[in-house]
């Protein structure tokens, strides 16, 4: 895990992918320092959340901060579990 691992509104959009490179989801929505992640994004949800216009819904789910080792410009890379 990184160390002050922060989430915020320009980490909407950006894809979530696992330890191997895999992507696991896309980043819907931040909201209060939790990214919430759509694990099967259509196109235009993902269009609409790099727009910031994209709400978390109950198919969303909150990405805990400790599975993340790291966040660059264009995605959210998890951790080895």
């Amino acid at each position: 895990m990184a160390v002050g691992i922060t989430f915020s509104e320009k980490d909407e959009g950006k894809k979530v992918v696992d330890a191997s490179g895999d992507t696991v989801g896309r980043v819907i929505e931040v909201r209060h320092g939790t990214a919430y992640v759509d694990p099967d994004p259509n196109i235009a949800e993902t269009i609409m959340s790099k727009l910031g216009w994209a709400d978390a819904d109950e198919d969303d789910y909150p990405l805990q901060k400790s599975t993340v080792a790291e966040i660059t410009d264009d995605e959210v890379r998890l951790s080895q579990m």
